[in-house]
């Protein structure tokens, strides 16, 4: 399956209410966009959630060939990915699933803001157009993933994560205006 076609299966699923939106999923899916392979457990330790729990949705995400399974590294070990059959150079196509993970996610959180704690119920989203050439542009956006590398760690480590943290989408695209 090609990857712009992930896309448009993942909303035709999710459209017809054969595998409704789940929040685990979606996050499980962007995992799986970031990093390749994940197992149950290192998704479990990112995510906060158990293990079972996340063995759970990686198999619905199988059953609906959103993923499949990786070769195992070791015995035990079940490592999930994306589905291999689309073009290595198709970046675009994986864009688009990122993008419209992170636009459901979002919508997800301004249509149930209200359920979060008061002190929760802010986003922080905000856009600028500045003028940049090329090579700034790389440089903000170097910049940007160096901020967010500080907090990196926490991903892996549960223990590394303050009182009170939640995990938080932070979502920056930056690119050049075309004409109209």
């Amino acid at each position: 399956m090609q990857s712009s076609r992930l896309c448009k299966v993942t909303e035709d699923i999710v459209r017809t209410g054969a595998l409704p939106e789940h929040a685990v999923r979606t996050a499980l899916l962007g995992l799986l966009a970031e990093g390749g392979t994940l197992t149950s457990t290192e998704a479990a330790a990112r995510l906060g959630y158990s293990s079972g729990l996340c063995s759970f949705h990686l198999r619905q995400l199988a059953r609906y060939g959103l993923i499949e399974e990786a070769p195992a590294t070791d015995g035990r070990a079940r490592p999930w990915r994306l589905p291999q059959d689309r073009p290595a150079e198709d970046d675009d196509g994986f864009g688009e699933l990122a993008r419209g993970l992170e636009d459901e996610s979002y919508q997800h959180w301004l249509a149930r803001r209200a359920e979060a704690p008061a002190d929760w119920q802010r986003d922080e989203a905000f856009s600028a157009v500045v003028h940049l050439t090329p090579e700034e542009l790389t440089a903000v956006a170097d910049a940007v993933r160096q901020l967010l590398a500080r907090y990196r760690d926490r991903d892996a480590d549960p223990a590394a994560r303050p009182a009170g943290s939640r995990p938080v989408a932070a979502v920056t695209r930056l690119f050049p205006l075309l004409d109209r």
